[in-house]
């Protein structure tokens, strides 16, 4: 065991190897018997390819990106079906460049289905009718929320490429946002979500169903349940025409039948509504139903709608992300762990059996360099709870000088209504490995924990996570397990946010790192981002019109002459949910103050980075600003320049 100082540690996790290994596979589904699913590309331009499970290998090549836009953040881009018994697949999906929807058939050419200017996502293929219903989202005009959005049917034989007139509208645009049908077994009704500014989905959302018409549009639509103040995250039908779906009625997402409730528990069974078709539980034929739960991490279980009775399924996965498909008695998941990255995993639930099927993991260094969590629950202000993972320095072949302390880099996951999910992430033991440690930090607001906690956040952004994450750092420093005067805070998207506010109202951190934030309430709150989250503010900070005195005091970008720490700023140039803008006025906000801090932009990025070449530059001035700020001896980077 060789001794050299936290941050020196040779470590065989370089930045190349974890954008290589970033992202996850997503959006499984059955086409005939085999199991299909997405899967990312960082060193192909960040786009995400389609793999059929049979052979394991991507069936469309570059440039095809298998990605939607649809309230920016997308959802199910794909469906396919075998319409013969013994025939091809037949798929459908969305190209990412141009949105239009496409046919594809393997062997052949992709083929546009839908004009351009038009978005699409949540597709459900209906071969029968010669169809696909989704949900069309339309631009009305310039503004980010010039826009609407509703059921439709786009004919498989390509007669709406080029005539928008083709594309039949299943019903009136009747709500700001929709999830794409469901039909019912019997194919007489159709079910969707739905709701409205200015609630997200996890606030309050509606279980829609309307009759399917002889003219094939939906009739007699009607609210069966949900409401302003009750979420509804996933509606499925079971196959006896019964309605199933994830309610936070009771403080819980929990599972229920008609409205009885079939599996009550302190714990969840769905998440937050982030991407149009995300799917927490599958129906399966033999009536019981596949489900993603837990309370923090989640497993995949089975359970007996009859008895409640729910049996985890057996494996080395701690994590399942919300995408499942189910088929017969085989359920398709997508599924981590700490010592693991996502893999599809199959179940078989006649025989208990689970194996994966695709994006296997495979070692790609020796795991003794893996990070080592530690899950925690830390006292925040007026003794409230305040979850986090903890990920110390670790190598197997080197250790410290007795007595230093290891500098710490809090994580403020995005959402903000979201959770840092426990699993293996090669961009954590990029810096563990090296000697830094870091605490991921479910602050109030995350999801994961119920109702309550997520709602800990209502018009306390800006002061509950970072009060949260402050005293995360403060108790490790304060137990002797990270060095007081070197913490620092890094995150994207809100976590930007939490990571700036933190910066400019505490005195917590050494630097931190800002990707791609919101910088600016009143600016972003005003039409500079895009039209999903447009209103979100009205929760998280309250109604501007009511408190503009708060959307001013709580934004970083009113506050940059309180800033005295190092910082470095990451920003996508394409990025249309969190602008430039935001991180241009927060600069100029520093009116000539000596600051040491960096600017990287990236041309071609847009929310969140995707391309590899983009995560190793982020990686590395990452590093290398705790380097500089921490006084560490870290080699084989190149230097990042700070300007003041």
């Amino acid at each position: 065991m060789e001794t050299k100082p936290y941050g020196s540690w040779p470590s065989p996790i370089d930045a190349a190897l974890a954008a290589a290994h970033d992202g996850s596979p997503e959006w499984v589904g059955f086409v005939g018997g085999e199991p299909w699913w997405t899967e990312p590309r960082p060193a192909e331009g960040g786009r995400r390819t389609l793999v059929r499970g049979g052979t394991g290998e991507s069936v469309l090549p570059a440039p095809w990106n298998v990605r939607s836009r649809v309230i920016e953040y997308g959802g199910q881009p794909w469906a396919g079906a075998v319409p013969e018994a013994g025939g091809q697949p037949l798929l459908v999906f969305v190209h990412f460049d141009d949105q239009r929807l496409y046919r594809f058939e393997p062997g052949s050419e992709p083929r546009p289905l839908t004009p351009s200017g038009l978005r699409w996502a949540d597709p459900r293929l209906l071969p029968d009718r010669g169809e696909v219903w989704c949900v069309l989202e339309e631009f009305t005009g310039d503004g980010p929320s010039d826009v609407r959005r509703v059921l439709a049917a786009v004919p498989l034989d390509g007669s709406a490429a080029e005539d928008r007139s083709a594309v039949r509208e299943l019903t009136a645009e009747r709500h700001r946002f929709v999830t794409g049908p469901r039909l019912s077994p019997d194919g007489k009704r159709a079910a969707w979500l739905a709701w409205d500014h200015p609630r997200m989905p996890w606030d309050g959302t509606e279980v829609l169903v309307g009759e399917v018409g002889d003219d094939g549009t939906l009739h007699g639509i009607r609210t069966v349940a949900g409401g302003p103040e009750e979420s509804i995250a996933q509606v499925e039908w079971a196959k006896d025409g019964r309605l199933l779906y994830a309610s936070d009625r009771s403080g819980w997402w929990n599972l229920y039948r008609d409205g009885s409730p079939l599996c009550p528990r302190e714990e969840e069974f769905a998440g937050p509504l982030w991407k149009l078709g995300q799917r927490w539980f599958a129906p399966l034929d033999n009536g019981l139903i596949a489900v993603v739960h837990g309370r923090g991490a989640t497993t995949l279980g089975i359970l007996d709608p009859e008895t409640g009775a729910l049996v985890d399924a057996a494996g080395p996965w701690t994590e399942f992300a919300p995408s499942l498909a189910g088929q017969g008695t085989r359920v398709v998941a997508v599924g981590a762990s700490p010592r693991t990255a996502y893999e599809v995993v199959e179940l078989d639930t006649a025989s208990g059996r689970a194996r994966v099927v695709g994006a296997a993991h495979h070692d790609p260094v020796d795991p003794a360099h893996y990070p080592e969590p530690r899950v925690r629950t830390f006292a925040g202000p007026g003794g409230r709870e305040v979850h986090a993972h903890i990920y110390p320095p670790h190598h197997p072949g080197h250790r410290a000088p007795d007595g230093e302390l290891p500098p710490y880099v809090v994580w403020a996951h995005g959402g903000p209504t979201g959770r840092a999910p426990l699993v293996l992430d090669l961009a954590i033991g990029y810096f563990t490995s090296r000697g830094i440690g870091v605490a991921e930090v479910n602050y109030g607001g995350s999801t994961g924990y119920g109702r309550e906690y997520r709602n800990r956040l209502r018009e306390q952004w800006g002061v509950v996570d970072v009060e949260d994450c402050a005293a995360v750092a403060v108790a490790l420093a304060e137990e002797g397990t990270a060095d007081r005067a070197r913490l620092a805070i890094r995150g994207g998207s809100a976590g930007g946010w939490t990571a700036a506010a933190s910066l400019t109202g505490t005195d917590v951190y050494a630097c931190g790192t800002i990707s791609y934030p919101i910088l600016d309430l009143t600016g972003w709150g005003t039409g500079e981002t895009h039209d999903f989250e447009s209103r979100y503010l009205e929760s998280l900070i309250g109604p501007l019109a009511e408190v503009p005195e708060r959307y001013a005091e709580r934004s970083p970008s009113e506050h940059s002459d309180r800033l005295s720490a190092p910082f470095l700023l990451l920003q996508g140039l394409d990025d249309v949910i969190c602008p430039p803008v935001q991180c241009e006025r927060f600069l100029a906000g520093l009116d000539g103050r000596r600051v040491p801090h960096a600017y990287l932009t990236f041309p071609g990025e847009g929310h969140g980075f995707r391309r590899a070449e983009t995560m190793v530059r982020a990686l590395e001035a990452e590093l290398s600003l705790y380097a500089q700020v921490f006084g560490l001896n870290v080699s084989g980077i190149p230097e990042l320049e700070l300007v003041k």
